[in-house]
C-alpha cells in the first residue's frame, strides 16, 4: 500500500514520455525507445522494467521490451484507452488535497479549497486546457458503465432520458444506440458539453439527442420521463445533493423515474483479506476519501441514497449492482407518494 504512490507516478511518466506508443508491436530495445523519448538509454530502462514489474510491459531478453494487454490501455490511440484518466488522477491538482487528509478528517472541511482557494469545478472552469483533460478522463471512467447500463435497466418503457450532468454524452449515446424507440437531452454545463455533439454525430444521434447548457443547482429541463444521473451525486453534499434532485421531482411526471448510477456502499464494509474482487470493491472507499478532499461530496449506502431521495419528494423503490460495471449500482426512485 505504501508504495500505491510511487507505482501511481510511473504510470505517470510512462504516459508522459509516451512510452507505450513508441514500443508499438514491439518488442523494442530500451536505448530505441529512449531516443525517440529523448531520454537517457540507462534510466529508461529502468523506468521500463518497473512497468515489467507492474505487469505492463514484458523484458523479452535484457533490455528488450513488448507491452502487454494490460499496458495497452496507456496507448491514448486505443479506442479503450485510460490515458487520460490516468493523467488526471495522476496530476498534482487531484494529489495535492490528499497530503491534507487528516485535515479534512478532523475539520470536516474540504482541502482542496485550502490548498487552491477555490473549490475543484471552480478551478476546472478557469483552466480550459485542464478542464478538457477532466471531461476526456471522465468520459473514459463511464466506459464500462456505458457498455453495461442499457442491457440492466428497462429504458423502452420511457421516452425521453435527460442525462443531468451527462458531460461528453459517452453514456447517454450507449442507451439510446440500445434502444432506437427512446430520445434524449444531455444536460451539463457548457464546458461539459463541449465534446457532446462530437459523440453524438459519431453514433449517428445528432436528430434523436440534443444538448441544453444550465447549472442544475438552478433548474432541470423538463419534457423527460427519466432522469439519469451517473457519478454527479457523490460530487456533493448532502444538501446540495438534495437541490438537485428536487429540481429532477419538480419536472417529473406522475409515472416517471430517476436513475442513479452510482458506488452503493454496503452497511458494513465487506471482509477484504482473500475475498473474490475485494481490490476492486475497496476502490469505492479511497473514492469515497477523494471526494472528502478534493470537492466535499461522499459516497452513499442505500439509506443514504433513500434520506436524500426523500427529502427531495422521491422514494427509492430499487437499488441493485451494475453487472458488468462492479463499482457501480442503480438506484432507482420514483415521484414522492
Amino acid at each position: 500500500m505504501v508504495f500505491g504512490g510511487m507505482a501511481a507516478q510511473t504510470l505517470r511518466a510512462a504516459d508522459r514520455l509516451n512510452v507505450v506508443e513508441l514500443i508499438g508491436e514491439g518488442p523494442r530495445p530500451a536505448a530505441d525507445v529512449a531516443a525517440a523519448a529523448g531520454a537517457e538509454p540507462r534510466h529508461m530502462t529502468r523506468l521500463l522494467r518497473a512497468l515489467a514489474g507492474l505487469g505492463l510491459l514484458k523484458e523479452h531478453t535484457p533490455g528488450t521490451f513488448s507491452v502487454t494487454p494490460a499496458g495497452r490501455f496507456l496507448d491514448p490511440r486505443r479506442p479503450d484507452s485510460v490515458a487520460s484518466l490516468v493523467r488526471m488522477l495522476t496530476d498534482p491538482l487531484m494529489l495535492r488535497a490528499w497530503e491534507h487528509l487528516d485535515d479534512s478528517v478532523r475539520t470536516g472541511d474540504t482541502a482542496f479549497e485550502a490548498v487552491f482557494g477555490t473549490d475543484f469545478f471552480g478551478h476546472l472552469a478557469r483552466n480550459p486546457e485542464l478542464s478538457a483533460e477532466f471531461n476526456a478522463a471522465m468520459s473514459q471512467a463511464t466506459r464500462y458503465a456505458a457498455a453495461a447500463l442499457p442491457h440492466a435497466f428497462d429504458f423502452s418503457r420511457f421516452t425521453t432520458v435527460t442525462d443531468v450532468g451527462g458531460g461528453d454524452g459517452t453514456l447517454l449515446a450507449a442507451v439510446l444506440d440500445a434502444h432506437p424507440g427512446v430520445g434524449g437531452v444531455v444536460y451539463d454545463t457548457a464546458d461539459g458539453l463541449a465534446q457532446t455533439r462530437r459523440t453524438l454525430r459519431r453514433h449517428g444521434l445528432l436528430e434523436r439527442c440534443s444538448t441544453i447548457a444550465g447549472d442544475f443547482f438552478q433548474s432541470v429541463p423538463g419534457g423527460s420521463d427519466l432522469y439519469l444521473m451517473k457519478s454527479v451525486l457523490h460530487d456533493w453534499p448532502d444538501d446540495r445533493a438534495v437541490t438537485i434532485l428536487r429540481h429532477c421531482r419538480a419536472v417529473l411526471p406522475p409515472d416517471g423515474r430517476v436513475l442513479i448510477v452510482e458506488p452503493v456502499l454496503p452497511d458494513v464494509v465487506p471482509e477484504a483479506v482473500g475475498a473474490p474482487g475485494a481490490a476492486v470493491r475497496g476502490l469505492v472507499y479511497l473514492s469515497d476519501l477523494n471526494m472528502m478532499v478534493n470537492v466535499g461530496g461522499r459516497e452513499r449506502t442505500r439509506r443514504d441514497f433513500e434520506e436524500l431521495c426523500g427529502r427531495a419528494g422521491l422514494r427509492v423503490v430499487s437499488s441493485a449492482p451494475l453487472a458488468g460495471a462492479t463499482r457501480f449500482s442503480l438506484v432507482e426512485a420514483a415521484p414522492g407518494e
